[in-house]
């Protein structure tokens, strides 16, 4: 018996996700009094034995050149495959882009019981039961699952990665690739940015900045601080910024450390895609709005007064 932890691998690269779902794993395996077992498919640029320092003592490395594409049917083969193997009884997956596409499928292959957006460890005192957020992250849900197999979906940045020393055994093999019907004719991608949904430091602007031309409040201090910025809805559809910078209940929902708002109301619908934020800080100039509710920190002001403010401050402390 085990805890599987899936480790998605993006053109080599293990993103910071991935440590938090090994240490989250590692610790579920603890509680059940099992090993801890990863498993990663593709190419890997990163070194796996590393990921021993995060309590993972074996790592299945399926090296066939068909994974060094995501391919949500051949993964799903792929991963129950190991599954069955090491009789892992508990697959914890970080529930990115990639993860909300993985997770159901193994969950109706696996007929294992799945929460999705788990943010706490389980509670095994009597039973399996995970808390998980509902209502676009209004409140929580403390799911019991009672399948043999249970799924386990971590939502990104709410649990603490851990290091606890050692190095993990990598065990090479390749798996028979059943053609697919899904076939990726082209991958677009956006260079140059800090990916929004990795990004730890966001800044984000709404209408209150009244055009695309002012948007430098923004960018100049997302450059200084090496922030990842994001826009509103009314932003995006207005075509001031493009629209996957859009965050809300119909863009991106994301949990950076810091999130900071310039000009933006804090519609229910925006709060959606950014509770979860470790720190909200707010600059608008209406004292009601909504935003300022859920804000660990508010300024009352225009936002063309503010942040030259807050961009000569970060400069001068960055120049000491």
């Amino acid at each position: 018996m085990s805890v599987l932890i899936y480790i998605d691998n993006q053109e080599g690269q293990i993103k910071k996700a991935n440590y938090e779902a090994v240490s989250y794993g590692v610790a579920v395996a603890k509680q059940l009094g099992v090993t801890a077992e990863a498993v990663v498919l593709g190419a890997v640029n990163d070194s796996l034995e590393a990921l021993g320092n995060y309590g993972v003592t074996t790592i299945h490395h399926i090296t066939n050149s068909e994974f060094n594409t995501f391919n949500n049917q051949q993964y799903t083969t792929a991963i129950a495959a190991i599954v069955a193997s090491c009789g892992a009884t508990v697959l914890v997956i970080s529930y990115g882009v990639n993860g909300k596409a993985l997770a159901p499928r193994l969950s109706a292959k696996l007929k294992a019981g799945l929460v999705a957006g788990a943010v706490s460890l389980p509670n095994t005192s009597n039973g399996f039961v995970v808390r998980k957020g509902v209502f676009s992250g209004k409140a929580f849900a403390n799911v019991s699952v009672t399948s043999a197999i249970k799924i386990v979906g971590l939502t990104p940045n709410s649990y603490k990665t851990e290091a606890t020393g050692g190095t993990a055994t990598v065990i090479e093999t390749q798996q028979t690739v059943t053609p697919s019907t899904i076939h990726v004719i082209a991958t677009n991608k956006i260079t140059g940015e800090v990916p929004l949904a990795e990004a730890e430091l966001v800044i984000s602007g709404g209408r209150g900045l009244k055009g695309p031309e002012n948007w430098g409040l923004v960018t100049d201090l997302a450059k200084e601080l090496g922030a990842a910025t994001a826009c509103s809805r009314a932003v995006a559809d207005a075509h001031w910024r493009p629209h996957h910078e859009h965050v809300g209940q119909t863009g991106g929902a994301i949990a950076p450390n810091l999130y900071f708002a310039v000009g933006i109301s804090g519609a229910i619908q925006h709060l959606a895609g950014v509770n979860r934020s470790k720190t909200i800080v707010v600059v608008n100039t209406d004292p009601e709005a909504p935003f300022f509710k859920a804000a660990d920190y508010g300024i009352v002001g225009d936002a063309f007064e503010v942040m030259p403010k807050v961009l000569d401050a970060v400069r001068k402390m960055k120049a000491n």
